[in-house]
Parts: C-alpha cells; structure tokens; sequence
C-alpha cells in the first residue's frame, strides 16, 4: 500500500487483488449494467484499494478501443451517415463555443492557463482522450493533467446516471437523446454507457457522433501548438476510428459477417462493461481531493452550458 493511496480499510494485498479479480468477474458476466460496474470500480478504490492501479489507464485505453470497434459490427454505414450529418452543426458550434467560454472562465476563476484549457478541450472533444493528446502539445506537467482528468472523470461518472433519467423524463427520442449525450458528455465511454442504457437507436447515433466528434483532436491540438507557441510536439491521432468505420462496413456490405457480428457486438458491451469499472476503479478519494473547487466549478460551468444549448437546440430546431 502506497502512502499516497487512501482506503476506508486497510487489507493485505492478496486479499485486495482477490476481491478486485471477483468483481471483474462479476462485470464480465454480462448480468450488470455499465453504470452498476461504476459504482463498483468507486467501491473498490475507495473501500478496498485498486492493486492494479498503475495498469489502470492503459487498460482503459485498449479495451475501450477494442470495445467501440466491436460495436461497429452492429452499426449501418447509411444510418451512421445520417446521423453524421445531423450532428456536424452541432459538433462544430458546441467545440468552438465550449473552447472560448472556457477561455473566459479561466481567467475569470483565475485557473493555471494549461489546467483550464485542458478542462476546456476535455469538455468540447472527447475527455479524457482529448486530454491525452492535448497535454504533451502544451506541456503540462502532472499535476494539470491530472487535475483536469479528475474533473472530466467525475462529471463523466454523474453524467451516467444523470442523462439516461433526463432524457426519460423529457420523453426524447432514440435519436435525440443519441445525439444530446454525444455532444453533452464528455468521454465516449460514458457516452456509449449511456446511450446503450437508452436503446439501440441512441447507441448508434452517440457513437457515430462521437468518434466522428473525436477527430476534431486534431486541428484544436493545431490550433493549440500555435496559441501555446509548440511546433515540437506530436499529436496523437485516434487511429482506431478507421478501424471502427472499417468494422461497419463489414456488417453492411458483407453478408458473412452477420455469422460474427452478433457475438463481436456481446464481447463489446462486456468490454465496455469493464471499461467502466477499471474508470470507477481509478477514482479513489484522494483523486477527487486533488482536483480542487475552481477547477471543478470550471468543469461543471462547462458541461451546464454545453449540456443545456444542446438540449434546447435538439429539441426546438431539429
């Protein structure tokens, strides 16, 4: 156990491994929903301990990659066009107003100029994966990065529970909630957790929206390296999207692939499943301590605004 590391019980690390092995069993099963691996992955870290945290992050990485690829072989290249083409208005407008009202904040909350625009990116893109890229761009150290992954995770963990019931409440669509929660939350995780709670219509649509949201990485890390002055540094291009695109293509075009798809389409839920957990798992209690309030009242600005003028746009002019 690291000094740095809080727990409500101090366990001997066999006995954490086991009960952290047990309830990744428990979301691989299939029997529990994204939300519900969640909870479980924030029960882990903070009663118990993640022994497994330095894998964490890239662990979380691979399987949402491969898990968001595995959905592709559900999704219709015709449909996931069309909902491509309604999203774009919105992806452009909420990117560059969410970046500039950021810009504002920022300086209006006196935040350290490289956590606010990691915040800023984190909130418009796609969270933690925006981050990722943006951070080597300006060089931030670690403690920015990791004050701005906190404020995403936790907003991205409400934003699980919170949208599904609003967007019940609000009676939308499978099309308009698919698009609300592509734009208004933050990581595609989430995103994906969310949608798939809401039905398969809303699954497909949030997914091809934000993939195709998260290619906008790359001209805002541009951008970026010209604002902060840092011709040196290299982006990292979400490359995997190809291969998502290329996987729907496959389930549209080619007949065979119906023999697959379906179990590819399983495997990947499960995969998101423990992708979720493995993002509870990471959010222990000191994180959450270090991320501090004017960040988090940044963060929480950011989303409102986004969250709202997307809703009302969705619903009053599509």
């Amino acid at each position: 156990m690291t000094k740095n590391t809080f727990t409500f019980f101090n366990t001997n690390i066999k006995v954490q491994q086991l009960i952290f092995v047990l309830l990744l069993l428990v979301c691989i099963s299939g029997f529990i929903s994204p939300p519900v691996a969640l909870v479980l992955g924030l029960i882990a870290a903070n009663i118990t301990g993640n022994p497994f945290l330095r894998y964490n992050a890239k662990a979380i990485n691979v399987l949402l990659q491969l898990s968001v690829i595995g959905l592709g072989f559900g999704m219709n290249v015709n449909a996931a066009i069309s909902a491509g083409k309604t999203g774009f208005f919105f992806t452009v407008a909420s990117i560059f107003s969410t970046l500039v009202l950021g810009l504002f904040l920022g300086k209006w909350l006196k935040i350290d100029k490289k956590t606010s625009h990691l915040i800023s990116c984190g909130t418009a893109i796609c969270g933690g994966s925006a981050i990722a890229a943006i951070a080597p761009v300006i060089k931030s150290d670690e403690k920015q990065t990791s004050v701005a992954l906190g404020v995403i995770f936790i907003l991205n963990s409400i934003a699980l529970f919170l949208f599904p019931a609003i967007g019940h409440w609000l009676h939308l669509s499978q099309q308009e909630f698919g698009l609300w929660c592509a734009i208004a939350i933050h990581d595609t995780s989430s995103v994906v957790g969310a949608a798939n709670k809401y039905g398969a219509e809303a699954l497909q649509i949030a997914t091809t929206v934000k993939l195709a949201r998260a290619l906008w990485i790359i001209p805002v890390a541009l951008i970026t390296a010209m604002v902060f002055k840092n011709k040196s540094s290299k982006i990292k291009i979400p490359y995997f999207i190809a291969v998502f695109i290329l996987a729907m293509i496959l389930n549209t075009y080619v007949p065979q692939t119906a023999l697959v798809a379906p179990y590819l389409v399983s495997l990947a839920k499960i995969g998101l499943t423990v992708t979720l957990f493995l993002i509870g798992a990471g959010l222990r209690y000191t994180v959450l301590q270090s991320v501090g309030i004017k960040p988090l009242v940044q963060g929480v600005l950011l989303w409102a605004c986004i969250a709202i003028t997307a809703l009302l746009s969705i619903l009053y002019f599509i």
